[in-house]
C-alpha cells in the first residue's frame, strides 16, 4: 500500500495518462530526427530502418508476457519497472555513439514500452465498474490522440533548436515524475495469482510476432519479394498457426486466445486491426506529402496535423452522451464511414492545396475517428470478466501493435511501387492512391462494424421444439 492515500480512482487515470502520452509520443517524436541520425552516422536508409522496425519488434517480443508479469506481480511494480527502464533507455538512445548502439537502446525501449501498455491498461479497466468506463474513456482517448499531433511539432523545434538527441531526452523528466508519482500514489492490487508460466507459448508467440512484424515493417523497403521478408512472413505465419494451436490447448495460457471466442471482444479487435490502418496510415503519410510534395517546412506540417486531435476531443464529449443510448454499433460504423468520406475528399489534394484546407480535412478527419476509439475500447471489455482483464487487455495490445505497424507498411509499399526515379520522390498520383486505399479500408471496416453485437445482447440459443411424442404426453396429462 502506499504511503499517501488518494483515491486510486484519480490516480490510475494519471498513470495511464502519463504512460501513454510517453510511450505513443516516442514513437511519433523520432520519426522527425531520423533525417538528421542519418547525416550525422552517415547511415543508409537500411541503418535507418533498422532504428525503426527494432521498436516494434521488441514491443511484439514482451507483450505477451505483460499480462502473465501483472496478474503474478502486480500491476505496480511491473509498470514502475518499466516505467524505469523506458527513462533509463531513453537517456542511453541520446547519448549513443553509433547507429549499433541506438539499435540496441531502442530495443530496450521497445521491450519496456510492451510491458507499459496493456498494463496501464488493464490497471484502469479493474480501477472503474463497466458502468463507470464510459467516462473514463474520455481520459483514455486523450493521450492517444494528442501525442501524435503534438510530437512533430515538439521533435521539429528539438531537432532545429538542439540537436536529434533531444528527442530521446525529453523523456526524462516525464518518465522520472511519472515513477515519484506512482511510488508515492499507486497502489498494488491484483487477481489471483497465475499459474505456471507458459514457456512454450512465450517461445512460439514472441517468434512469430517478432518475425511478422520485421516482415511488415521492412517490407516496403527491402522489398515483399526479397528472401529476407518472404521468409520472414511466412515463418511468422507457420509460428503464429502453431501458437493458436498449442494456446488453445493449454489450460493456463500465456495468450488467452480463448477470449477471442467472446463475439464483442472479437468483433472490436477486428475493428482495432483494419479500421485503425487507414486513421494511422492518415498520420503516417500527411508529413510526406506535405513535406515531400509541397515542399513545406516540418513546423508547418506539424501545426497542420494538429487540428485531428482537436477533432477527436471534440467527438468523444457528443459520442460519451450517446453510447448509453445508441451502443457501440451505430456510432463505430458511423465514425468509420466520415473517415472513409474525408479520406476520399483527401485525394483530391495536389500542390497547390492549401494549408488551411488540408487542417480542415485532418480536423474532419478527427471527427470521424473520434466516434471510433473511445466505444471501440469500452464495449471490448465490457463482456469480459474482471479476472480476465490483464490477458484482455495483453490480446487487445498484441492486435493494435499489428495494425500500427501494418498501416505505414501499406503506405510505403503504395508509394515505393509508383517511385520511378528515388531522387524526385513519388508523383502526385501515388498520394491520390493511397488515400483512395485508406478509404476503401476505412469502408470496408465501417460495414464489419455494422455487423458488432450491442453490450447488452445475449444471443441465447433458440429453445429446442419438444419432440412429437412429448407433445403428445403433454396434451394427455392435461
Amino acid at each position: 500500500m502506499s504511503r499517501y492515500r488518494i483515491s486510486q480512482r484519480l490516480v490510475v487515470p494519471v498513470m495511464f495518462v502519463a504512460t501513454i502520452f510517453l510511450v505513443v509520443m516516442d514513437g511519433a517524436i523520432t520519426t522527425v530526427a531520423l533525417p538528421s541520425i542519418a547525416r550525422q552516422f552517415h547511415t543508409q536508409a537500411a541503418g535507418i530502418d533498422s532504428v525503426v522496425v527494432v521498436y516494434p519488434v521488441c514491443v511484439g517480443l514482451i507483450i505477451p508476457v505483460s499480462g502473465w508479469l501483472g496478474d503474478r506481480f502486480g500491476g505496480k511494480p511491473v509498470l514502475l519497472g518499466a516505467m524505469g527502464l523506458f527513462t533509463l533507455s531513453s537517456a542511453l538512445c541520446g547519448l549513443a555513439d553509433s547507429i549499433g548502439q541506438l539499435v540496441v537502446f531502442r530495443g530496450l525501449q521497445g521491450l519496456s514500452g510492451g510491458l507499459l501498455t496493456p498494463v496501464v491498461g488493464a490497471m484502469l479497466f479493474r480501477t472503474f465498474t463497466a458502468e463507470e468506463r464510459l467516462r473514463a474513456s474520455r481520459v483514455m482517448t486523450l493521450p492517444q490522440q494528442v501525442a501524435p499531433s503534438v510530437a512533430p511539432m515538439l521533435g521539429g523545434f528539438l531537432v532545429d533548436s538542439f540537436s536529434w538527441r533531444w528527442v530521446f531526452y525529453v523523456n526524462l523528466p516525464f518518465g522520472a515524475v511519472a515513477v515519484l508519482f506512482g511510488l508515492l500514489f499507486l497502489e498494488n492490487s491484483r487477481e489471483e495469482a497465475p499459474g505456471r508460466f507458459d514457456v512454450a507459448g512465450l517461445l512460439l508467440s514472441a517468434s512469430a510476432i517478432s518475425l511478422l512484424m520485421f516482415g511488415v515493417c521492412d517490407g516496403a523497403q527491402r522489398g515483399w519479394s526479397s528472401p529476407a521478408i518472404a521468409g520472414s512472413l511466412t515463418a511468422g505465419a507457420v509460428l503464429l498457426a502453431a501458437t493458436v494451436a498449442v494456446e488453445l490447448r493449454r489450460a493456463e495460457p500465456l495468450l488467452r486466445l480463448r477470449l477471442l471466442r467472446n463475439p464483442l471482444f472479437r468483433g472490436t479487435n477486428v475493428v482495432n486491426l483494419v479500421g485503425l490502418i487507414p486513421f494511422m496510415g492518415a498520420m503516417y503519410m500527411a508529413p510526406l506529402f506535405l513535406q515531400e510534395a509541397q515542399g513545406v517546412s516540418a513546423l508547418e506540417s506539424g501545426t497542420s496535423t494538429f487540428t485531428e486531435a482537436i477533432g477527436v476531443l471534440l467527438t468523444v464529449q457528443l459520442v460519451s452522451r450517446l453510447y448509453e443510448r445508441t451502443g457501440p454499433r451505430p456510432i463505430i460504423a458511423g465514425g468509420l464511414f466520415s473517415v472513409a468520406a474525408v479520406l476520399a475528399a483527401m485525394s483530391t489534394c495536389d500542390l497547390h492545396t492549401s494549408l488551411w484546407t488540408f487542417r480542415l480535412y485532418m480536423f474532419l478527419l478527427g471527427l470521424g475517428m473520434g466516434a471510433v476509439f473511445m466505444p471501440t475500447s469500452v464495449a471490448s471489455f465490457s463482456t469480459i470478466a474482471k479476472a480476465d482483464v490483464g490477458q484482455a487487455s495483453t490480446v487487445s495490445s498484441v492486435i493494435r501493435q499489428l495494425s500500427m505497424a501494418m498501416a505505414p507498411a501499406v503506405v510505403a509499399t503504395l508509394l515505393l511501387s509508383a517511385t520511378v526515379a528515388p531522387r524526385t520522390g513519388p508523383p502526385l498520383s501515388a498520394y491520390r492512391t493511397v488515400y483512395l486505399v485508406l478509404a476503401a479500408i476505412a469502408l470496408l471496416s465501417a460495414l464489419h462494424a455494422l455487423t458488432l453485437r450491442q453490450p447488452g445482447d445475449t444471443t441465447p440459443r433458440p429453445p429446442r421444439r419438444p419432440s412429437l411424442p412429448r407433445l403428445r404426453n403433454r396434451a394427455a396429462s392435461s
